[in-house]
């Protein structure tokens, strides 16, 4: 039932976020049950119980808050990396692998109660940019779609078949007035599919402002799932700024970051 008391200032304290590191250490009965071994020879003057204790103590602080969602992955039984979650390009839907991750981090959360996290939406730049032109390429396809049928159906339930986007795409690149390739006597070339829909992206694709209510909607969309799926309190969860992220090697840039608190 280890608590702290008010911050004292000198030059020989431990310069560590304490507080983190009890949270990440307490279960739900407020209880750190750890194992450190430590060895020593008590025939050595210089040996001190509570010096090796204090040690080892420091060093199990250092690496739980170097490295916290490992922690909290272990607690749970898992290895998966709860510090981030991947969204498609343009889009902000859970995929059903985010869910399952999503859901390991609502139950380690659970055994953290003293944890707060904060969610943090990320857009790449490039990446998301043509996957907003992609995503509204797809809406207008399934709202022409929706008005010929005459029915109140939401546009997100629309199911195309191949040749239905397939005509909605060469529809759209005829409707659409751009700088398109053209053939010796200056009319509209003949493209393949794939080279109308990467042009069409290209003109829809989505600006600045854009991206980062992408990135604003896949924040409040993490923070919703863990409220209502997840079972979280709305109390330990906060929504941060939005920011660009540039996609680098296994890691996208098209995500969620999350950070403890």
């Amino acid at each position: 039932q280890l608590t702290l008391g008010e911050k004292v200032e000198s030059e020989s304290a431990v310069n560590l976020p304490v507080s983190l590191a009890l949270s990440l250490l307490k279960d739900r009965n407020g209880v750190i049950d750890i194992n450190l071994p430590i060895g020593g020879s008590l025939n050595d003057p210089e040996f001190s119980v509570g010096g090796i204790v204090l040690r080892v103590i420091v060093n199990l602080i250092q690496k739980t808050v170097t490295a916290p969602f490992s922690l909290l992955a272990s607690l749970i039984g898992d290895s998966e990396e709860l510090s981030w979650l991947p969204f498609d390009p343009g889009s902000y839907a859970i995929s059903a692998d985010g869910e399952k991750k999503l859901g390991l981090l609502a139950r380690a959360l659970e055994e953290r109660p003293g944890l707060s996290l904060e969610i943090a939406g990320r857009y790449d730049p490039a990446i998301d940019s043509e996957g907003l032109g992609k995503m509204t390429i797809l809406r207008k396809i399934k709202t022409e779609k929706a008005r010929k049928m005459g029915q109140t159906v939401a546009v997100k339930d629309i199911v195309l078949s191949e040749k239905e986007y397939a005509d909605g795409v060469k529809r759209l690149y005829g409707d659409e007035d751009f700088d398109k390739p053209r053939n010796w006597i200056g009319f509209s070339k003949s493209l393949p599919l794939p080279e109308m829909e990467k042009l069409l992206s290209r003109h829809y694709a989505g600006k600045k402002d854009d991206m980062i209510r992408l990135a604003d909607r896949r924040a409040q969309a993490v923070k919703n799932w863990l409220v209502e799926q997840g079972k979280v309190p709305e109390e330990r969860l906060f929504v941060m700024a939005s920011k660009a992220r540039e996609s680098a090697g296994d890691e996208s840039g098209n995500r969620v970051d999350f950070s403890l608190k």
